[in-house]
């Protein structure tokens, strides 16, 4: 099940990293499909993902399905693109190696899951949930100079993999309810902090072809985000932060012929998008603002930030020759940058040239309520504090 989301994201990981190969693609995210035709549809669907400090992205799926038949148990699929540039090891497993916690229930009952690997599907081509036979394929050594995929034993094939993750769900008429949930690591690269890719397009396969009412919720907790999508697919509806503290505004691309970017400030809260009818004409991916900065002329220290970022993004845009040294409006880069930690959590600083530089950064957003503390800073940022 390649898409054009992905093969975007590889290629621009290969093109960022060169020869270094320092980016890596864990998994990405999907939603559930019908193996044959089905007169199921899905009227409703809540998609929430949620961001933390941790490297994972939390998937919490609400779907309403209406069956317009008579009632039916129908074969449902997950497929998870395999890794790229990193160990796999679920070959044995079926399961994939970078998802965890993977739960279904339907109207209020937990169902069993069956897992195995299959061929990776062409683009836009139906998945073909059939297995593979663990004991013709194996996984590719450094002997192989291959960076994925699976090898036949006897032919030496080489091809690409997925993770299928099936389960019978019995539709009775009219509404039904499932609940889905799992966690998956995030992607990244170099000048890419984290990419969380998500593919929506599968939705298209159900008796409706399209979502009849969606909203996909992106959430913060115990910490500060800043992230971004491709403002393409979400035209022509209202993003709204539902709680906590946040902004949004849209920017352009460094990337030439790249649409432009909606970016997002979010700390302890949620950002909604909701619409009708929403038949998704691409998958999506929440990505850190540094890839899509990268060539940017007005990037300027501290122009992102994360929490567990041990750099901060490039270089050679900084004032000065490096990330410490030079001064930027008269300050010194040092001290801007062992402020970012609590510029993050909204500090009003008191010295009016601080005070100035942070507030020139979009995403600052300043808590006069926060007690200054480092209880819950991570160890990344103690460690760039020292």
């Amino acid at each position: 099940m390649k898409r054009n989301l992905l093969m975007t994201m590889l290629l621009g990981l290969v093109t960022i990293v060169a020869s270094a190969n320092d980016g890596v693609f864990f998994v990405n995210g999907s939603h559930v499909v019908p193996l044959e035709e089905t007169d199921v549809a899905v009227t409703k669907e809540v998609l929430t993902i949620t961001l933390g400090d941790d490297q994972y992205a939390r998937v919490d799926v609400q779907y309403e399905f209406t069956n317009r038949g008579k009632a039916k148990t129908v074969e449902v699929g997950f497929e998870a693109q395999s890794p790229y540039n990193a160990e796999d090891g679920g070959l044995k497993t079926g399961k994939h190696p970078y998802i965890y916690d993977f739960v279904v229930e339907m109207n209020g009952q937990k169902l069993p899951i069956r897992n195995f690997v299959v061929k990776g599907s062409l683009e836009d081509e139906p998945s073909d949930f059939r297995p593979l036979d663990p004991a013709q394929w194996r996984e590719p050594t450094d002997a192989d100079d291959a960076m994925g995929g699976l090898i036949n034993k006897k032919t030496k094939e080489n091809i690409n993999h997925a993770y299928a993750y099936l389960f019978k769900a019995t539709f009775k008429e009219g509404k039904n309810t499932v609940h889905h949930t799992y966690r998956y690591c995030m992607s990244g690269g170099v000048y890419q902090h984290f990419n969380v890719p998500y593919w929506l397009k599968p939705a298209m396969r159900w008796a409706n072809h399209q979502i009849d009412d969606f909203t996909l919720r992106i959430k913060v907790e115990k910490t500060a985000k800043q992230f971004c999508l491709l403002n393409d697919m979400w035209q022509g509806a209202q993003w709204q932060v539902t709680s906590g503290t946040g902004k949004f505004h849209v920017i352009k691309s460094s990337w030439e012929n790249t649409p432009d970017y909606v970016e997002f400030s979010l700390r302890n809260g949620t950002v909604e998008w909701h619409g009708r009818n929403f038949r998704p004409k691409s998958d999506f991916a929440i990505l850190s603002p540094d890839q899509v900065l990268f060539y940017r002329d007005d990037f300027k220290i501290g122009r992102f930030y994360d929490r567990t970022a041990t750099v901060l993004v490039p270089y050679d845009k900084m004032t000065g020759d490096n990330q410490a040294s030079g001064s930027t409006g008269g300050i010194p880069n040092s001290r801007i940058l062992r402020n970012l930690p609590y510029a993050s959590r909204g500090y009003v600083f008191k010295d009016a040239k601080l005070a100035a530089y942070f507030k020139s950064l979009w995403w600052y957003m300043p808590d006069p309520s926060w007690q200054q503390s480092t209880a819950d800073f991570t160890k990344e940022e103690r460690d760039w504090i020292k």
